[in-house]
């Protein structure tokens, strides 16, 4: 996440220094635990957290309870884990509903925290759970505040109560109190209630959230923080723990670029979980708060838990199924690489899920650089092919791949790109479903598996049966011999080598390696023979 990269960048930058030390000493944890409290408190994080953090971590690292299986380093990125899953509220904590529905969510917070996007962000995400929430417009005095709720809640999909224009109008807590009786009747099962805002906590906006929460006996209260506000988010939440009292922190904007230190503070200062997550702009950058995840990805370990959690929501398994059968009996087309990649677009950002693999911190450069738009730009040109086309790329001719480009608002160049990546990964993924081991263009042969695994004694083989290499004096006839004779067969016999070998792509069971008669043709006649 982009709130955490530069505590991630120097908890990371810390930690290989102790790559190259056999045994830590005292001097090498005090060293270790200075640079930590520096990343902390650079990070806008609590002082008080700060130094509780940095002295259990200091007094784990020189005791005998380490895990001596563990080189330096991986000790002290275990303990530095383990103490930060415990400051950001140690276990996950779920919604609590109520026995009887409707369960009220009462959101409290500053102006400015993103209360009404998460109200629609929370109320999308119950109904994808089998809810039906309502949500309540009970901020009447910004302005346009319940217009834009009801914009949100059309986009959410879900019912909006507001029998006030707010501006200034209305009575906010009987508006709360009449939501969930209206909720009773029509059988909405969870209300969300947004509230006012202000710029600055005071007695007034206090008192009219104790109000609402009086009146309505919320079984949640969701105190909304922003996660760039820094250090004045403990001020902040200590002020509506004592004025409203909250059960709950849901941490907003953690896509931005600020320090984050208010997630590492919050919930070890006001001993209140944090519960969800927004991490973007859409209604769908939404998710439950894990502390372990969060503690894994701020130290670059990954959260591969998340990432497979949203893959099994994007995909569906019995198309997967029937991807995998073709991509077997060599039927992939590009209508079913179109298909992945609208599910793979369904699944989120790319960024981010790429950012949620174990070291994504370095290669932080690759991922900003990624244009996520290339996925459009693909669809496209695989949209203006006929159905034809799709199923079968070698009709596409000059002429064909002219109309194409001019179709999809590319070049021809674009579309002859995809078309030699596309056949690529079809042949690389015919070879890993025979079995074998592709070899990936620019890395080499992969030794093991497929017509590398046993070139040795392939090649003795060959030289029993033919007596010896090849001995004419071309230089493309050659290596096609020597090739042939190191897959067992007769030189110039037919090859049986799978599409792909002779682009360097490795074959799978049953493949040799040797290039087929049509590409020792197009080689020698690029030699000029």
């Amino acid at each position: 996440m982009a709130t955490f990269g530069t505590l991630s960048d120097r908890l990371t930058e810390t930690f290989k220094n102790l790559r190259t030390k056999g045994k830590l000493t005292a001097s090498d944890v005090d060293g270790t635990v200075r640079e930590i409290r520096r990343a902390l408190l650079d990070a806008d994080v609590s002082l008080d957290v700060v130094k509780g953090f940095t002295a259990t971590v200091r007094e784990r690292a020189l005791g005998d309870e380490v895990n001596r299986a563990l080189n330096p380093a991986q000790q002290v990125v275990q303990i530095v884990n383990e103490e930060l899953v415990g400051i950001l509220g140690g276990q996950q904590r779920r919604l609590q509903f109520a026995k009887n529905p409707p369960t009220v969510i009462m959101l409290a917070g500053l102006q400015g925290a993103g209360k009404t996007t998460l109200a629609g962000k929370l109320a999308k995400w119950l109904k994808k759970d089998g809810h039906t929430p309502m949500l309540v417009a009970a901020d009447l005095q910004r302005p346009n505040a319940v217009n834009q709720l009801q914009v949100v809640g059309d986009q959410a999909g879900v019912t909006v109560f507001a029998p006030e224009p707010g501006n200034g109008v209305g009575d906010p807590v009987r508006v709360a109190k009449d939501a969930v009786a209206q909720a009773s009747r029509a059988q909405h099962d969870v209300v969300i209630i947004d509230t006012a805002g202000r710029l600055g906590v005071d007695a007034e906006m206090m008192k009219q959230a104790a109000d609402i929460r009086k009146a309505t006996n919320p079984d949640e209260v969701l105190f909304v923080i922003d996660a760039m506000i820094g250090q004045d988010a403990v001020t902040t939440a200590k002020a509506f723990q004592d004025g409203v009292d909250f059960t709950g922190v849901v941490l907003s904007k953690l896509d931005s670029d600020a320090r984050g230190g208010a997630a590492l503070s919050v919930a070890s200062v006001t001993g209140r979980p944090i519960i969800f997550a927004s991490t973007g702009e859409t209604l769908d950058d939404f998710e439950p708060f894990h502390p372990d995840r969060m503690a894994s990805r701020i130290l670059d370990l990954g959260d591969i838990l998340t990432l497979i959690e949203q893959a099994q929501q994007a995909f569906d398994e019995e198309e997967a199924l029937k991807v995998a059968e073709k991509i077997a009996t060599e039927q992939f087309t590009l209508e079913d690489f179109l298909a992945q990649m609208q599910q793979l677009r369904g699944a989120g950002s790319i960024k981010k899920m790429l950012g949620m693999l174990p070291g994504a911190g370095g290669m932080k450069q690759q991922l900003e650089n990624f244009d996520e738009r290339e996925i459009v730009r693909t669809e496209a040109i695989i949209q203006s092919m006929t159905p034809a086309e799709r199923r079968n790329p070698k009709l596409l001719n000059g002429s064909r791949r002219l109309r194409i480009a001019k179709g999809s608002g590319m070049t021809v160049t674009d579309v002859n790109q995809l078309v030699q990546r596309f056949e690529q990964a079809a042949k690389m993924m015919k070879t890993v479903a025979r079995g074998g081991t592709p070899q990936i263009p620019g890395m080499g042969p992969i030794p093991g598996g497929g017509g590398y695994g046993g070139g040795k004694r392939q090649s003795a083989k060959g030289k029993k049966k033919s007596g010896g290499g090849s001995r004419s004096g071309n230089p493309a006839k050659r290596a096609a011999e020597n090739a042939a004779i190191a897959s067992g067969q007769a030189p110039g016999a037919a090859s049986d080598a799978p599409a792909g070998s002779g682009f360097g792509l490795g074959g799978g069971a049953g493949a040799k390696g040797a290039p087929s008669e049509e590409e020792m043709a197009a080689l020698q006649k690029l030699l000029g023979r």
